[in-house]
């Protein structure tokens, strides 16, 4: 049940660009671009990020991607 009140949440943090954790802005994250199109981006709080350049749309770092 407290997945269902979070995750919209989230989703609509990461549409707005923000982190999840602590809202601030992920364009401040240390960014290192990956050879398919990707940027991962290191937040200050510590969490990874992925950025889309093509479709301009940040998600949460899968394990693999790490």
């Amino acid at each position: 049940m407290f997945k269902n009140v979070i995750a919209p949440i989230q989703a609509w943090l990461l549409s707005q660009g923000k982190c999840v954790a602590d809202g601030r802005s992920l364009s401040e994250g240390k960014r290192e671009k990956r050879g398919d199109g990707t940027f991962k981006i290191t937040h200050s709080c510590g969490r990874i990020y992925m950025y889309d350049s093509k479709t301009k749309k940040y998600r949460r770092a899968l394990l693999e991607e790490v």
